[in-house]
């Protein structure tokens, strides 16, 4: 049987993040998701180094990979919609969910099992810290982006980059791999290419 699931996930390169901000650079789903994979990675490589975790680095990798695949079909939500209320927020949980088993039920069902680890979240406590992980992820990468645009003298996204580091500030407070990215890996965003070699 023909499978669409990795031809759909491939459209990811197409879906637009930041769609009501004006940006110096587009950014698309699948840069991001590169991202977040990277960084929720290294994230659970500080915690196991340094901090005596467990953490299936390599899993958390693969949940950044497809932590916002349901956008192919959604479209990337604006965060003050998205966080407007309980309610709001209740129901794109929902939507969120309908749209990652339609992805889901894209692959063969031998493969399915699988995925749906990926997908959708278990009830474990590392598979909790995980997801939290991806999310402070998701969290360094926005700020990383306010940075590339404020460097490039674009003032649009001041007050994200404020919201972001007020967020980021909280997650470190519960996972000090976060301020560990921060401190370590952070200042070297925006320099130039001779910086950096």
């Amino acid at each position: 049987m023909e499978s669409h699931f990795f031809a759909t996930i491939s459209r990811m390169k197409y879906i637009e993040r930041w769609a009501l901000m004006r940006s110096s650079r587009p950014e698309n789903l699948s840069e991001h998701s590169l991202e977040v994979a990277m960084i929720a990675h290294a994230l659970c490589v500080i915690g196991n180094v340094r901090y005596n975790r467990t953490l299936d680095a390599d899993k958390a990798a693969l949940i950044g990979l497809y932590h916002d695949a349901s956008e192919i079909i959604t479209g990337d939500m604006p965060t003050p919609v998205k966080y407007f209320n309980a309610d709001i927020r209740s129901a794109y949980k929902e939507v969120e969910h309908v749209a990652n088993d339609r992805l889901l039920s894209q692959l063969p069902e031998d493969l399915r099992p699988v995925y749906e680890g990926i997908f959708h979240k278990q009830k474990t406590e590392e598979e909790l810290l995980l997801r939290r992980m991806v999310k402070a992820a998701d969290k360094l990468s926005a700020l990383i982006k306010c940075i590339e645009e404020e460097r490039s003298g674009n003032q649009e996204f001041r007050t994200a980059k404020e919201s972001t580091e007020r967020a980021l500030a909280e997650m470190a407070e519960e996972l000090p791999e976060v301020m560990d990215f921060l401190r370590d890996f952070l200042p070297s965003y925006g320099k130039t290419l001779d910086e950096l070699t």
